[in-house]
């Protein structure tokens, strides 16, 4: 028996528990690394693309329930992952693959979580769990296997000392150190300034399929760190944390704002534009996580499928234009779910952006126009 394989011996055999904060607690069997480990409890809807969600920066510190009841069918490639790493802090399903079956597979995700150290329970009632998130709201959980399962008094105090997601500083743990480019593919045609708050991989090569020379910052740049690559735009990236904490970030946006360079943000970009025009932001009780999240384009009125990570949202009206110290601003878009703002544009220069992940990594294509009108913004400032 080879050690990887002993690993895995043990784990399936290793009792495993999981508490919330609000003292419930589910027990199953260890999924991946045995241990404890500490997070946000937050579930995704997607039925697919469990490693794009894993490699997602935006989960950093946050424990991932998977509402879906079978994973790890596919195994885990090469390919597929967004970023460097696996960034949850902890992972939970019901029912894992015993085989994975896919002809790109190269390992089984059970191999891969206990690899990255990634600490998991399996064998749960997921569904149970996922409603009760939904009524209490997303909270602070962990996840305890092997020898450090213990009573469950001792290990809700250890929950309730774990830090909370609200007031979280957290790009700059998951962001680049240092610039890198990612090439147009083709005919180059712009070049743009990216902010690395978390970006996944597919982001700056969305832009690349479209002829666009991707300079990717990391987010302490400055301004003068932003124009020296001569952008003919500048993006904004998804992240993790709490956007309160974010007055970097901010003061760069109002930096480029200030300049009327074409300017695209998503996920936390939107919440960064959002504070950059002088609105607030919230926690949302639970969040939306997943691939099937309907948003209206209000500036078309096409209803769009899509991909969404994110606990926090804008607060910005619905119903009216609103003035801000950089023009005229409206929300562009919004879920139809429960009426979020999910986008953001201002009227009196190019500037938009998105709370969901049109790079679709993984999820649906509807949203991908918006690379292009990210394009279409830059042609205009160009003539």
């Amino acid at each position: 028996m080879t050690t990887s394989t002993r690993g895995i011996a043990q784990q399936k055999a290793s009792p495993a528990v999981l508490v919330l904060e609000d003292g419930r607690s589910f027990r199953g069997r260890a999924y991946g690394a045995v241990g404890e480990t500490f997070g946000e409890a937050v579930f995704s809807t997607g039925m697919t693309g469990y490693q794009e969600t894993l490699t997602d920066p935006s989960y950093h510190r946050q424990v991932v329930v998977m509402t879906a009841p079978h994973i790890g069918n596919t195994g885990v490639n090469d390919e597929d992952p967004e970023s460097r790493r696996i960034w949850v802090s902890g992972y939970v399903v019901r029912d894992p693959a015993r085989v994975p079956s896919n002809w790109r597979s190269v390992r089984s995700l059970d191999e891969e979580l206990a690899a990255q150290g990634v600490v998991g329970i399996s064998g749960i009632d997921t569904r149970a769990l996922t409603r009760h998130l939904r009524e209490r709201g997303a909270m602070r959980v962990g996840i305890f296997s092997g020898e450090a399962v213990a009573d469950e008094a001792t290990l809700l105090a250890k929950v309730k000392n774990s830090p909370e997601m609200k007031g979280a500083d957290l790009c700059g743990e998951v962001a680049t150190d240092e610039a890198y480019v990612v090439p147009a593919v083709g005919e180059k045609r712009f070049t743009v300034a990216a902010v690395d708050l978390g970006i996944k991989g597919m982001t700056p090569q969305r832009m690349a399929e479209r002829g666009i020379e991707v300079h990717v910052l990391p987010p302490s740049s400055t301004v003068e760190d932003l124009y020296a690559v001569n952008p003919d735009g500048v993006f904004f990236s998804n992240g993790p944390g709490d956007p309160a904490t974010a007055e970097h970030p901010v003061a760069l946006m109002q930096a480029v704002l200030e300049r009327k360079t074409p300017l695209f943000g998503i996920c936390f970009g939107n919440q960064i534009l959002g504070r950059a025009l002088g609105f607030g932001t919230f926690k949302l009780k639970y969040g939306h996580r997943g691939i099937n999240q309907p948003v209206q384009d209000r500036t078309t009125g096409k209803v769009e499928v899509t991909a969404h990570n994110h606990g926090f949202a804008v607060d910005a009206p619905l119903d009216r234009v609103s003035e801000t110290p950089y023009g005229r601003a409206e929300v562009s878009h919004v879920c139809l779910n429960d009426d979020v703002v999910e986008g953001l544009q201002l009227l009196d220069q190019p500037a938009f952006s998105v709370q969901y992940h049109p790079e679709a990594a993984a999820g649906p294509h509807d949203a991908a126009y918006l690379f292009d009108r990210f394009v279409s913004l830059m042609e205009g400032q160009r003539a």
